[in-house]
């Protein structure tokens, strides 16, 4: 599983990534995250795409350029210092688009 968690300038969304990397892991899960910039969206091959609470206004642009999923990540997702609710939250919107593998859920 490969998510891709955008931010303005690739900054805040590598503290995000990191933590859910880590969290899948502790999960069992080899899921990978990596940090982006809302033009690595396009012609990328993520199965999920997590946008920052500051590019909310930009979801709609942003959907139409992904791939993938795509969601906005909560106002408080920086809280999330062991990445467990971000890692709920992408397993629910893969769950929900039908894309979670068997056994991760």
């Amino acid at each position: 599983m490969k998510i891709l968690v955008v931010c303005g300038a690739g900054a805040s969304s590598t503290f995000v990534a990191q933590r859910l990397r880590r969290a899948a892991s502790e999960a069992g899960l080899e899921w990978d995250a990596a940090a982006g910039m809302e033009h690595s969206v396009a012609g990328g091959d993520h199965d999920l795409i997590l946008v920052g609470p500051h590019l909310a206004d930009r979801l709609e642009a942003i959907r139409q350029a992904a791939p993938a999923p795509v969601a906005v990540l909560p106002d408080d997702v920086f809280a999330d210092r062991d990445g467990t609710r971000t890692l709920a939250l992408a397993r629910s919107i893969l769950a929900e688009a039908g894309t979670l593998p068997k056994g991760t859920s």
